[in-house]
């Protein structure tokens, strides 16, 4: 008995995982995406900066940076370039581009 209970309980662990994991999948390309439509224009497609006086995503100082930090220089601003995208973007689309900007580290 105990056994079987195992079994179905490793069962439902898989079928869990199987729907887990494509969600996972969407978010990052949610946020790539995202990504793509409001950062790639002046921080480049590979985070690395394409206008002067742009950030390396990659670089060192911006992957020190807090998630706070990163929020907020989202959502404010970094006068005089970077726009602000508060109340342009939800609160979860900005957590999601703090974690997409993650990926581009070194």
């Amino acid at each position: 008995m105990n056994l079987a209970l195992g079994k179905r309980l490793a069962v439902v662990m898989v079928v869990l995982a199987m729907l887990v994991l494509p969600l996972a999948s969407f978010a990052a390309d949610a946020a790539a995406d995202l990504y793509k439509s409001k950062c790639a224009m002046c921080h480049g497609p590979d985070g690395k900066g394409k206008m002067a006086g742009t950030k390396d995503l990659g670089s060192a100082e911006v992957q020190k940076a807090s998630d706070t930090d990163l929020t907020a220089a989202i959502a404010k601003g970094k006068p005089p370039k970077m726009p602000a995208n508060e109340g342009k973007l939800t609160a979860d689309q900005i957590k999601s581009l703090v974690a997409y900007v993650r990926t581009f580290k070194k």
